[in-house]
């Protein structure tokens, strides 16, 4: 058996996202799984150095795999040269300068995003890893949810027709703290901390809808901070310095028009925390993060305006759930399995910096649409 031992290092890793979704859902899955199976003679097993602050958290993660290291020594960790690839979960703050040095090392950059605090930093990423010849990426997790991808599978049946329109709820309750402990780190609050739901999500909407329904021609913002306090993890209340809502439309390429509603203070009566709409000419589909369902021209009913009566249409009725006709994965480790394969195997891989400059592009001018309450042209960024 032909082994590829690949070195990562996976700073941040002691965060929310770091910890869940990075290490034990991909990397260590696919460790537990026998690594990344290229071939039935040849695999590609990730090797992970966990960095961070906290040596009681790391110790922690690390005592789940013998095979795993940890250090609080970034430098040590990018010195070593078995250690390839450069992983980042950091806060958004401290993402560029640790990039930077991890390129200017040689190693293969993969990280979250926000890839930068602003599009010129985010853009000067890409040119510098570019420059220097390194494999990169970012994260772009939702491509791979299940249904998203059964999205996607409608689209390639011609099920829609013509795509009309798009549709996004995003969002749930998060406490306060004054009761009940909030489910959300306080630096998202905290504009001083590059807080804020604007940053956070209008990068995730980017390549969503970039990558499914027509790049992102244009669009209008207005954020909101609606609740002004909240209390922190040490117990202390905080002014809230960053929006905790995002209410934005976009137009995109083709003529759809698509509408998100991002919101951490909206009590959740839907079928999932996000669900998109998608309406045809020929058909629509709603889908949440798993499930998806969908319905035809032919099985749309014909309601009439009568607010004098009661609504005889259920209309959850004639809506049909797509069925399983895949496997599916987690939507991290499905992307962390296609970068490892990439750097080993120089296999395509689209989801550059660049595409992580274009979702910091779009949170900036969202931010700035809603400074000057006024839609916005999205420029093409020149690579």
């Amino acid at each position: 058996m032909k082994t590829h031992e690949v070195g990562i290092i996976m700073n941040g890793v002691t965060g929310r996202m770091g910890t869940n979704q990075h290490y034990i859902r991909s990397i260590l899955a696919i460790r537990k799984q026998g690594g990344v199976k290229v071939s039935p003679e040849e695999i590609i097993m990730p090797v992970p150095v966990l960095v961070g602050r906290s040596e009681a958290k790391l110790t922690k993660l690390a005592a789940m795999d013998p095979g795993v290291k940890w250090t609080t020594n970034l430098d040590e960790a990018l010195s070593d040269p078995t250690n390839i690839i450069y992983f980042d979960a950091q806060t958004t703050g401290r993402r560029a300068a640790a990039v930077k040095k991890a390129v200017a090392l040689g190693k293969h950059v993969y990280c979250e995003k926000p890839t930068a605090v602003s599009t010129e930093s985010a853009l000067d990423l890409y040119k510098t890893a570019k420059a220097a010849g390194v494999k990169n990426g970012v994260v772009q997790d939702k491509l791979w949810l299940p249904g998203m991808l059964k999205i996607k599978r409608l689209q390639e049946q011609g099920f829609f027709g013509k795509i009309l329109s798009v549709r996004g709820e995003f969002g749930y309750w998060v406490f306060e703290g004054h009761n009940i402990p909030a489910q959300r780190p306080s630096w998202n609050y905290r504009k001083e901390d590059d807080g804020g739901i604007i940053v956070d999500m209008l990068c995730h909407w980017r390549y969503v809808l970039d990558n499914l329904f027509g790049e992102v021609k244009a669009l209008t913002c207005l954020g909101a901070t609606h609740i002004p306090e909240r209390v922190d993890e040490q117990g202390k209340p905080y002014k809230c310095t960053a929006d905790d809502s995002a209410y934005a439309t976009f137009e995109l390429e083709g003529g759809v028009v698509a509408h998100f509603n991002s919101s951490w203070n909206v009590r959740v009566r839907r079928d999932d925390l996000l669900t998109l709409q998608v309406d045809g000419t020929h058909g629509s589909a709603v889908c949440g993060l798993r499930e998806c369902w969908t319905q035809h021209y032919g099985n749309t009913p014909k309601p009439v305006w009568n607010p004098d009566i009661a609504q005889p249409i259920n209309f959850y009725e004639g809506w049909s759930k797509v069925p399983e006709q895949e496997p599916y994965d987690n939507a991290f480790k499905v992307q962390w399995e296609m970068f490892l394969r990439h750097v080993v195997l120089d296999e395509p891989f689209p989801w550059t910096l660049l595409q992580g400059a274009k979702g910091v592009q779009l949170a900036e001018l969202g931010i700035e649409s809603w400074a000057k309450r006024a839609w916005l042209d999205v420029p093409a960024l020149k690579a």
